[in-house]
This record gives C-alpha cells, structure tokens and sequence, in this order.
C-alpha cells in the first residue's frame, strides 16, 4: 500500500512539474507572474509580416516590460475601479462572450413565429407572382383627367388583348416597360414579385387573386389608378419547412443571435437571482480558460485600456498643459528645432475689395499674432456678411503660393478664394522659431516623450522588474 502510495504522489509530483514548465513564467513585474504564452502572443502580433519596425525578442522584452509598470501603475491607482473604466472593461466582455452563446431553440421558436405570423396573415391564399401597366391618376383628378386616363388605360388594354396567349408574356412586359407609369416596376417588364393577401391596395389585390396563371385582367381601378395585371404564378403558402433557411437568414441579418444570447445571459441570471454582469463574467471566464487567443486578447484590451488611461493622465495631459515646461523644453534644445529656410509668420487675408484689406492691416496694428485672426473676423465681418476670410500659420517657401508670391517674391499666380478676390498677408519673416510656439506640436510630442521615460524609470524603482533569461531564449517566434 505504501508502494503504491508513493507512485502516486511521483506521478503526481510528475504532473505537476510538467504543467509548471508547459508555459513558463517569464519575467514577474510587480510580484505578478506574466507567463511565457502571454508575451510570445504580444511580441508575434507585433513583429508579424508588415510591420515596418520589428524587433527581436531581446529588443521587445523592455518594451514590454514597460508597458507592463504602466498597467501596473494603473492598478496601483485603482484606474481599474472608475465606474467609466470598469464599464468599458464590462462592455469588451460581453462583447467576446454574446458571439459565443447560441441559443439554437430560441432562435427556432422566433423562426416559428415569424412563420405563423406571416401564414396567418395570408389566411390560406396563395401567393401571388405579378406584373401590371399602370396608368396613374391623382385622387383629386378631374372628370377630364380620369376620362383620358380611362381612354389610355383601355387603349393599351385593346393592343394587349390581340396579342396571341402563347406571346402574351413577352409582349406585356415590353408595353410594361414602354408605358406604365410605375417606373419602378416598368423597368423590370412591370413584375411585382411575390406577394400575398393585405400586401396590396385591397382592388388591385382582389382583381388579382381573381385571375389564374397566364390570364390578363381588364383594367381595373384602384385608388392610385387604372392597372392591367397579369398572372405569372400562384401557389399555396409552403409549409414551415421550406421558408425555413430564409427565415432564418432573415432573423440573423436582424440580429437574432444576439437576441438569442441576451435572452439566454437574461433567463439564467434571473434563475439564479443575480445581477446580469455576474452572468457575463462566469461565461468570461469559462471563455478565456478555452480559448486562450481569446484570453490573451482580453488581457491585451485591458491592460491596453488601463495603459492608455494612467499615461493620459500622468503624462499626455500635463505635457499639453505645461507651457512653462514646454518653454523650458525648447529653450533647453533651441538647436534641435532650426529651421532649414525662413519662415513668414502671420496670416493670408482675403478681402471682399482693397479696402476691406486696408481696414485689416489697420485694425492688426499693435496686435498679439496670435490673435491677428479673431481680431480681423470679428472688427469685419458680422452674422449676414461676412467680408473677410483669413489663413494664419507658419509658411516656408513652397507651402502656400499667395505666401510664396507676396512675401518670398517668387514668380507664383496668386490664388485668390473663391468670392474674396483681394489677397494680401500681414505678418513677419523669422529665420528661426522665436519661441516654443513656432514649433509647438514638435515640442510638445518632445517633452511628452521626455516626461514618458522620466516617469518609466520611476516606475521601475516603484516596482520590481524580473525578467527570467533562460525563458526568453526559449520563446517561439512565428
């Protein structure tokens, strides 16, 4: 007994040790343990065929990790708890799990339905397969307009009525498509499609039901007209069976599988007395232990939600709103920002006449260039006319051609916009950015990237980094 107690504990032991080497834990950042599979599955999305920067395992692994002390940072933050976040978070869940869950019978008992609903409208009539010529009358129509519509309707009527049965088809539609006035169907010969009882304006649709395949009607009178129609088919409602597949393709361009997963999530949370998101999270969870390309795309969502979030906030968001920083940035790098060429720094004006252009230039005297724009639209133009249109910006040699001809001289054709033939500018040239301001978007981006790594390698102090080598060499790449 001892003997095979033993074996049994080995074999144990045995399978324990093959499940802790079958996806090895490959670095651990702030005591988590992130498994090989996880990073093999980051790093092969990120370096697969097309990606311009690929990076060998070895470059990828700081990335990673890095990215790993921002979600950790997150975390530390309790970002994952705000009620918007946690909805987001809740909201990608269901939807990995709603495709998942196929609720085969209720789909078939909405298939029924839609079926039954559908045979008890048409009441056991056949349905009807039709084409008409229509001569169209207006309701208020007079006794002249209803007399020469009647005379047109029963003038085709006599040409169709000579026409031999064997051809009658043939010829109806060609007068369809040369005379009717539905020019909808017209273009198609006249045909209707299929149609059944209630689909109609009631006498149109009981001059139909009167006529068997291959009979034309005499012109009949509905209240949108004169009609002939002709029969081409009639058949009893098939049985369920087949109107199956179409009803089914149906209900799924409306979205009955979703229906069908919401109902199931619904009546199993109301069985058990939970709250639906409990529902969600079990099914989650069951999804994530099945399929791990599921799992790990999961993860990557959160940890790319909460990532986004805590570098929002610690980083992008103070760098776009530190302008003393930004000003500090610049200053401290002035020679990473020279410009190859001059710059013209001001604003295009184009003007209704030249002394709408005039008064501009006047009103600009004195004025921030900042504010040169809001200063010449709203002292020119008002709600109803507006006189003045401007450009503002930065402009270097080949940017703008009205720039080019009135401040670089270049033999360029002005541009004048359309409806302001005056065109002239009104600013300075600067052979170098004056400020920070010049070159705004590259410093900002600059210092964000800056601020970014200042704050990475604090977080790597905060948080432990190890990073299991003997691991990484063994990571599959695909």
């Amino acid at each position: 007994m001892k003997k095979i107690a033993l074996a049994v504990a080995t074999f144990a032991m045995g399978l324990t040790a093959v499940a802790q080497t079958a996806d090895p834990v490959i670095m651990k950042i702030n005591g988590k343990n992130i498994t090989r599979s996880e990073f093999e599955y980051s790093f092969n999305k990120n370096n697969s065929d097309g990606v311009l920067d690929k990076k060998s395992v070895e470059e990828y692994v700081p990335l990673f990790v890095d990215f790993k002390l921002k979600v950790a940072e997150a975390e530390y933050q309790k970002i994952d708890t705000i009620a918007s976040i946690r909805k987001e978070l809740d909201g990608y869940k269901e939807q990995m799990v709603i495709p998942t869950i196929v609720d085969s019978a209720f789909i078939e008992r909405e298939a029924r339905k839609t079926y039954d609903n559908t045979a008890a409208r048409f009441d056991g009539q056949d349905l009807l397969t039709a084409s008409h010529i229509l001569v169209l009358l207006r309701q208020d129509a007079t006794e002249e307009q209803q007399q020469a519509g009647k005379a047109r309707i029963d003038s085709i009527y006599d040409v169709l009525k000579a026409v031999p049965k064997d051809q009658l088809a043939a010829k109806f539609a060609e007068v369809a498509q040369a005379t009717s006035d539905d020019k909808g169907s017209a273009q198609r010969g006249g045909a209707l499609g299929q149609f059944g009882k209630g689909m109609m304006i009631p006498d149109f649709e009981n001059a139909a039901y009167a006529l068997k395949v291959g009979e034309m009607s005499a012109p009949v009178k509905s209240t949108v007209g004169y009609h002939i129609i002709y029969m081409t088919e009639r058949h009893p409602f098939e049985p369920y069976e087949f109107h199956h597949d179409n009803i089914i393709k149906f209900l799924e361009q409306r979205g009955i599988r979703e229906a069908s997963a919401n109902a199931y999530i619904d009546s199993i949370a109301q069985q058990r007395g939970v709250a639906r998101a409990e529902v969600i999270e079990e099914l989650h969870q069951k999804l994530m232990e099945e399929d791990a390309e599921q799992k790990y795309l999961s993860q990557e969502y959160y940890d790319g939600t909460l990532m986004y979030e805590v570098t929002k906030k610690d980083v992008w968001d103070k760098a776009q709103n530190d302008t003393d920083g930004q000003a500090a940035y610049f200053k401290a790098h002035k020679k990473d920002y020279a410009w190859d060429s001059p710059r013209f720094c001001g604003i295009i004006i184009h003007a209704k006449d030249a002394a709408t252009v005039a008064k501009a230039k006047t009103l600009l005297k004195g004025v921030a260039e900042e504010d040169y724009a809001k200063t010449v639209t709203s002292g020119l133009n008002n709600d109803s006319v507006k006189v003045v249109r401007v450009e503002r910006g930065i402009f270097k040699q080949g940017d703008n051609a009205n720039v080019d001809s009135l401040v670089f001289k270049q033999k360029t054709t002005l541009k004048p916009m359309k409806d302001y033939p005056e065109t002239d500018v009104y600013g300075k040239i600067a052979k170098a950015p004056r400020s920070y301001k010049d070159v705004k978007g590259q410093v900002t981006t600059d210092y964000q990237n800056m601020m970014e790594k200042q704050w990475v390698d604090e977080l790597r102090k905060k948080f432990s980094v190890e990073v299991y080598d003997e691991v990484v060499k063994t990571v599959n790449k695909h």
